[in-house]
């Protein structure tokens, strides 16, 4: 990202992406903890104002999956009923996306993530195009993903020990053999990894804003 510190605390319109992530979920009443996984030798987290008393921070992992089930032990001594995860680096979800999340998978009793169509075509190949994919059923995956507390914990735990490539929450609840449900969300909430993703990121969000104010 061009950038000397972790891409999280980049600005962005005025703040940094991880307060407008932070933000977001903090409009959630359900959430009784807002638990974020960093670096032990973090700097510039308690540089932040306090955006809400719920936010509390512990330590990350080596791949995201580490993270995760980080944070759900620190959750252990008084463990919630589910769980929702999200990338810091996606400050465009919407609220309304999070609250039909939670409230279909809890209607369903079943896990979900939110997730959107795959809308380009898609190659598969190396230097050449070896293949065009149907993309009938194919989804991107987003965040938050939303499952009950120990299924996800027991399912990390498991699949780390056994050497799987988890990559996200839901790849760990898919190697358990329990159910995902695909959730449909925005497009624009977007995961800002390049300076390109910055610049679009900042048209969005102003456009974001400007929706909430009509």
């Amino acid at each position: 990202m061009q950038h000397n510190a972790p891409k999280q605390y980049i600005k962005l319109a005025g703040k940094t992406i991880l307060e407008h992530t932070l933000t977001k979920l903090s409009a959630l009443a359900q959430l009784n903890t807002i638990v974020v996984a960093l670096n032990e030798n973090d700097p510039y987290f308690e540089q932040l104002p306090v955006i809400d008393a719920r936010i509390v921070r512990t330590c990350g992992g080596k791949e995201r999956a580490d993270s995760v089930l980080n944070s759900l032990l620190f959750l252990a001594a008084n463990p919630p009923d589910w769980v929702l995860v999200h990338d810091a680096a996606r400050p465009l979800v919407t609220v309304d996306d999070i609250n039909t999340l939670i409230n279909e998978c809890i209607s369903a009793d079943e896990g979900g993530i939110l997730a959107s169509k795959v809308k380009d075509t898609i190659k598969r190949g190396h230097i050449y195009a070896e293949q065009t994919v149907p993309r009938d059923d194919l989804w991107q995956a987003l965040t938050p993903q939303f499952f009950k507390y120990e299924d996800l914990k027991n399912a990390l735990q498991n699949a780390l020990a056994s050497g799987a490539v988890i990559t996200d929450e839901a790849s760990a609840i898919e190697w358990a053999n329990k159910p995902v449900k695909l959730i449909p969300g925005r497009s624009d909430n977007i995961k800002i990894t390049t300076p390109e993703d910055l610049d679009l990121a900042g048209f969005l969000l102003q456009k974001q804003q400007n929706e909430n104010a009509l």
